[in-house]
């Protein structure tokens, strides 16, 4: 199976305070095409840190990081971002919709920065909010829409460009327990459809509906488990 994910010796430094504050070390990590792997562990170890290098949000202090074969730890910022645009799909705890946009425009909003034609666009975002189980709020705005429903919008628009990896970040952060059950059975069904899946999770039930648990503790891969 080929590998899109790849770290070593993977190390994060802040300075707080004046102080070198290490978020995470020597991360060793491999991520296969259509694994679904939940990242987890209490707060303050590195998850989330870990998260943003992975995503392209921010550069490690050293080692390296692949990304479907291309060295992503080197790149500048510019080049950061055209990675994020074209291999990584993000699912936020927040959803992060534009309030005055339907479901259908927000879905469709990264496929304008990718210049692609109106028709094309309106097509594209249809699908994946179909996908998703929204054929019949495709004109609904963030706010006449449920969280849960609002998540699937932003799970359709982290899908649109067809991204190498889907990363969702505490995706059941705001929801109740019935929503989050639902959300999660999604997730299954795009893992089962082809898409390789990275949730970052503190808690340990939504971390246990993955195929391989990751913990980290104090920045260090605590366990590496397949389900």
């Amino acid at each position: 199976m080929e590998t899109l994910i790849v770290t070593e010796n993977l190390c994060k430094t802040y300075l707080i305070g004046g102080q070198q504050l290490m978020a995470i070390k020597n991360i060793n990590l491999a991520i296969s095409a259509n694994e679904y792997v939940a990242l987890t562990g209490p707060s303050g170890s590195g998850k989330s840190t870990l998260m943003n290098l992975l995503g392209a949000l921010d550069s490690p202090s050293s080692g390296t990081y692949w990304l479907n074969g291309k060295d992503v730890s080197s790149l500048q910022d510019p080049e950061l971002a055209a990675v994020r645009n074209k291999q990584i799909g993000f699912v936020f705890q927040t959803f992060n919709l534009i309030p005055r946009f339907t479901a259908l425009e927000n879905v469709a909003l990264p496929l304008l920065y990718a210049n692609m034609g109106p028709e094309d666009r309106i097509r594209m975002a249809t699908e994946k909010l179909c996908e998703v189980g929204l054929s019949k709020r495709l004109h609904h705005k963030p706010n006449e829409l449920s969280g849960g429903q609002r998540q699937r919008v932003a799970i359709a628009r982290a899908l649109v460009n067809n991204p190498t990896i889907l990363l969702a970040d505490e995706p059941t952060g705001n929801l109740d327990s019935k929503t989050s059950d639902d959300i999660m059975d999604l997730f299954e069904n795009l893992h089962h459809a082809g898409n390789t899946i990275v949730v970052v999770t503190h808690e340990a039930d939504i971390a246990q509906r993955a195929l391989r648990v990751v913990r980290l503790t104090d920045g260090q891969i605590e366990s590496d488990i397949i389900n």
